[in-house]
């Protein structure tokens, strides 16, 4: 149980963190690409939807591999998000 409270905590820091890395490169640079900023926030908020939906999905056959997915799906995802942060 304390895995799946991990990987919440995981994807919640996550997907947090770069919320707030668009949201800080928004205040920085107002006139700058703030439509892609939002976009980004947008994005992460829908993975993050996303993810925490597969995770309480109970109805898996394999909860362990289906959760390990999750991960990586995280990992790929936090990745294309963090490299649209850095183009800000």
């Amino acid at each position: 149980m304390a895995s799946i409270r991990d990987l919440k905590q995981d994807i919640n820091y996550v997907l947090g963190d770069i919320i707030e890395a668009a949201l800080i490169s928004q205040a920085v640079n107002p006139e700058k690409n703030e439509a892609e900023a939002e976009k980004i926030v947008d994005d992460s908020i829908e993975t993050f939807d996303e993810l925490i939906a597969r995770v309480n999905d109970k109805k898996v056959e394999n909860r362990a591999a289906h959760l390990k997915q999750v991960r990586a799906d995280l990992e790929t995802e936090g990745k294309k998000l963090i490299e649209r942060v850095n183009k800000l």
